[in-house]
């Protein structure tokens, strides 16, 4: 499962829930169906099917057929958002799911490796990545041009301008 967010909490009393998405595109979650919800990123997932959603301010609203009034939307507080990879809408050439970055080796332009990527963060002004050594040491750094210069998805290998030392 690709984790896309999490619900935050109620809104309204008619069992819409507030959303708190990891990606900079959510809108183009409506060409799912169904998303699935589980209590955990380990698992218990279930499917549900949306029934309406739209940007509210800094966030998502959303409504599924099963959930009808706001003490359901309340037991949903804090669970994740996934979906399969496989119904997920297609990215751009220069695009990626963190999903799909998280364990990907790390090396720089001498041919150094830097670790794997562990996770990102968003930061607001852009995200970062979480990169691990063998010896458990976490690099923090930018998913920006200027460091990151080539993902290749194939070969699972990330290679950016950045040093030991840094």
């Amino acid at each position: 499962m690709v984790i896309l967010g999490r619900i935050v909490g109620p809104y309204g009393i008619k069992g819409w829930v507030r959303v708190h998405p990891f990606g900079d595109d959510p809108l183009s979650w409506g060409e799912m169906p169904v998303w699935w919800l589980a209590p955990s990123e380990q698992g218990g997932w279930q499917e549900k099917k949306l029934k309406s959603f739209k940007v509210h301010g800094d966030g998502l609203l959303a409504a599924f057929e099963e959930v009808v009034d706001r003490n359901d939307a309340e037991a949903l507080k804090g669970w994740w958002i996934g979906a399969p990879r496989e119904a997920l809408p297609a990215t751009d050439e220069n695009e990626f799911y963190w999903s799909d970055l998280i364990g990907m080796a790390v090396s720089n332009t001498a041919g150094e490796s830097l670790g794997t990527v562990k996770g990102l963060i968003e930061t607001g002004a852009n995200d970062v990545l979480q990169v691990v050594d063998a010896e458990g040491r976490e690099r923090l750094l930018p998913f920006v041009a200027a460091v990151v210069l080539q993902v290749d998805r194939e070969a699972r290998q990330i290679r950016v301008e950045w040093g030991l030392d840094w």
